[in-house]
């Protein structure tokens, strides 16, 4: 019995015990508006996968700050580029954009 390991052991720990302030971060930046989880994964970038389509550009205004989300086939749409150091970032949905503050363009 002596030479046996125990199994508490072999256990190595959670990665969020170990950094649980990344956890929190990531949880205060999506709530923020700001980048999420998926935006860090993806790179911002627009994607399709399990029927969701993440293609909706969530722009802020550099005049008014004003934060207003773009939906393909808008006059504005192909023009509006993403740039996450400025908060800005892709939505899944319509719904997902207005639930973080953000407003449709009117064109």
């Amino acid at each position: 019995m002596g030479n046996r390991q125990s199994y508490r052991g072999q256990q190595r720990g959670s990665v969020l015990l170990k950094a649980p302030g990344l956890v929190v971060l990531g949880i205060a930046m999506g709530a923020a508006g700001g980048s999420t989880v998926f935006d860090m994964v993806t790179g911002g970038s627009s994607i399709t996968g399990v029927g969701l389509s993440c293609n909706i550009k969530g722009n802020v205004s550099i005049d008014t700050g004003e934060r207003i989300f773009h939906v393909p086939g808008q006059e504005y749409y192909s023009r509006t580029k993403i740039s996450p150091q400025y908060g800005e970032r892709w939505f899944c949905s319509e719904a997902e954009a207005r639930a973080a503050g953000w407003r449709k363009s009117r064109r």
